[in-house]
């Protein structure tokens, strides 16, 4: 297990994708995120709304893709590669590539006994199931959940052509199954399996099922009994709003911003998969509702959002929830890790000579073969992206490309080069 190199109750503002790199591996217990669906739909917060200014676009292209990202996932992952490859539009090929790479480094974060929670809609599920496989591996799939938010009635049930949506999914897998925290949880019983069920009464007036135990005939209390277990359809907390409006019991809990999801829904996935002073992070954090639910059942977080709205909005929220106004530490910076063996310098002969043999002499840009004194050390993600010295992240470049690339990602270089 590694150490944090950050402070509970932090929010970065800033791409998530540099801030993973530079956090330490294996330090988060539980992460839950809730990402861009690849949904062909921009999102923005209504103005007057306390999250007025938050808005993301869904929809996805190769111009969204840094080529480096390209790069790594075929060179390091390729099974991921072959994923992503075999979709069919240009949009979700860019989309998963987009996603895979912050997977990559979530798996990294996640402990072996953590839990990773992906919610996501019908435009991604099956593209996202594939590359969480591919990642995480299937044998540490956990379960798919399927959230029934709510029921076809009204103006809802009149959509024509198909069947009425009420779902979202979450796809929850483990650093290490067998080895992940689960704390069962229970739902109550309806009034009709009480009526079908608990049909008996005692002499005091207590509701009680008949079972056998190794051949004895026991009572089963109702009030001695917890409940449900829980299962894989979640049909018991309402979406937050509809198109008419905001659902009653849910007012308080509105900010305005797009994609919001229920504190009961956030709640529930923190009970079951961690423990108090747990770590809880969630990558794409928005107006923090991940973080409200996590203080409020006293386990540390973190967030990450492209937003600086997102630091106000969890301190309300919790000064709401709790009635006291939290430290939420606010950074913009890329964390510098602290959990890496002691390296060789990254210009160093042995690096070197690792490199010359694995590009087999060529410059990783133009692909010309050079002497080797004449190829120069690079990073592939630059320092101020988030990328370190390891060898995995250094290339040999000719004196011509390092210099065009300067500081600059590989997108930049390969544009220039075929300019």
């Amino acid at each position: 297990m590694g150490t944090p190199n950050w402070q509970n109750q932090t929010i970065w503002t800033g791409d998530n994708l540099p801030i993973m790199r530079g956090m330490n591996s294996e330090c988060v217990d539980l992460i839950y995120l809730d990402p861009p669906f690849n949904s062909n739909h921009d999102y923005a917060a209504p103005i007057g709304s306390e999250a007025a200014g938050a808005a993301f676009k869904d929809t996805w292209s190769l111009s969204d893709i840094d080529i480096a990202w390209v790069d790594l996932i075929e060179a390091k992952h390729p099974q991921l590669a072959k994923v992503i490859h075999a979709s069919m539009r240009k949009s979700d090929k860019s989309y998963m590539i987009y996603m895979a790479v912050r997977l990559i480094e979530m798996k990294r974060l996640l402990k072996p006994t953590g839990s990773i929670y992906l919610h996501c809609n019908q435009f991604a599920s099956h593209y996202l199931k594939l590359v969480m496989d591919a990642i995480f591996g299937r044998s540490n799939f956990i379960n798919e959940i399927i959230w029934n938010y709510g029921t076809p009635s009204g103006g809802r049930a009149g959509g024509g052509g198909k069947p009425v949506k009420v779902h979202d999914c979450l796809l929850v897998y483990a650093g290490n199954y067998g080895k992940h925290v689960y704390n069962r949880q229970y739902t109550p019983y309806s009034d009709k399996y009480i009526n079908q069920w608990f049909r008996h009464i005692d002499e005091n007036g207590r509701a009680y099922r008949t079972r056998s135990r190794k051949g004895e005939i026991i009572r089963q209390y109702l009030d001695e009994s917890k409940g449900m277990p829980l299962s894989t359809v979640w049909s018991d907390i309402m979406q937050l709003s509809s198109r008419r409006g905001w659902f009653p019991g849910t007012k308080g809990e509105e900010t305005g911003y797009p994609t919001q999801k229920p504190l009961a829904l956030l709640d529930r996935i923190i009970k079951a998969s961690s423990n108090d002073g747990d770590v809880v992070f969630d990558a794409f954090c928005g107006c923090a509702t991940t973080l409200v639910s996590a203080d409020r059942l006293e386990r540390q977080w973190i967030g990450i959002d492209i937003s600086e709205l997102a630091v106000k909005l969890v301190a309300r929220r919790i000064e709401d929830d709790q009635g006291f106004y939290p430290n939420v530490i606010a950074r913009s910076d890329i964390p510098a890790r602290d959990d890496l063996e002691d390296l060789p310098p990254y210009t160093s002969l042995a690096i070197k000579n690792a490199l010359y043999g694995e590009q087999g002499g060529d410059c990783n840009g133009c692909g010309t073969h050079f002497e080797k004194r004449h190829l120069e050390v690079d990073h592939i993600t630059a320092r101020k992206q988030g990328g370190i010295d390891h060898i995995g992240n250094l290339q040999l470049l000719c004196g011509s490309c390092n210099r065009i690339k300067g500081g600059r990602g590989m997108e930049y270089l390969i544009t220039k080069l075929a300019a």
